[in-house]
């Protein structure tokens, strides 16, 4: 057995408990990941806090995780057990982040703009941004210039479409969007685009531990987060080596010795 974080009905943090789940077993085009550190995002304090999304109870919150591969499906080619990697789903919050970077490191844009708060403007600025426009000293309709390409991370496009070009594209990643323009998208990267931005990725650990979930829920919902808000300390000091499975025709670790988290990609 595993200890995870779940939720048995819809409400506020203090909704949370631990307890234990099964190991999952990866099937044929999955990863049976050990995580290590695991990420908070917006979208999962509102799927707590009512019915967003059809998913039956328990509910395990969290979409981003990083660790070490266990075992893989039969079909799957490009991990080996034994990996470490870390998947992201996601101009100041995280897929605001992951985006600027996108733009400038990859899709090679040769003018990137982002909004944030007045805090967070250097920290953005440090993303690689052209321009930083702190949304507390300046509106849309003050923005002079009109972009070829919108991407709305706060469910504001009825607002902020204003700052696009007549046929520019508009995404959105809140449902729905909030503007007839605009497109809904969820933020997906490839392991070939990760590994492009490899240097431009910052490592490090977060603050919160294993055992300060509902604290980490409390500073993601304060809105003032920066970037990813992170969780790491997955109980793990007391297990001994893990046998690792080529695939899922061989057997997994024994579940008594496992007691940390563990995740199917």
């Amino acid at each position: 057995m595993q200890k995870a974080w779940f939720y048995e009905e819809y409400g506020p943090k203090e909704v949370l408990h631990i307890g234990d789940f099964p190991i999952p077993t990866p099937q044929h085009n999955q990863l049976l990941i050990q995580v290590r550190a695991a990420a908070l995002n917006p979208i999962d304090c509102k799927i707590r806090q009512r019915p967003i999304f059809t998913s039956d109870f328990p509910v395990v919150p969290g979409c981003d995780m990083a660790g070490i591969v266990l075992a893989k499906g039969s079909g799957v080619t490009k991990f080996n057990t034994g990996d470490e990697n870390i998947f992201v789903v996601g101009g100041a919050g995280g897929v605001g982040t992951l985006v600027i970077q996108l733009a400038k490191h990859l899709y090679g844009a040769s003018y990137v703009v982002a909004t944030t708060s007045t805090p967070k403007v250097e920290f953005v600025k440090n993303l690689g941004v052209d321009e930083v426009i702190d949304y507390t000293k300046t509106v849309y309709e003050e923005i002079e210039e009109k972009y070829d390409f919108l991407y709305d991370t706060v469910g504001d496009c009825k607002n902020s479409f204003v700052v696009a070009k007549e046929d520019a594209p508009i995404v959105d990643i809140t449902w729905p969007p909030s503007h007839p323009r605009a497109v809904y998208s969820s933020l997906t990267v490839s392991g070939e685009n990760l590994e492009k931005l490899r240097s431009y990725l910052e490592t490090g650990t977060g603050p919160y531990k294993f055992t300060d979930v509902i604290e980490a829920f409390r500073h993601l919902e304060t809105g003032r987060a920066r970037g990813k808000v992170v969780i790491t300390g997955f109980p793990s000091q007391h297990i001994p080596p893990l046998k690792l499975c080529d695939n899922i025709n061989n057997s997994l670790p024994p579940p008594e010795i496992v007691s940390q988290e563990m995740s199917v990609y």
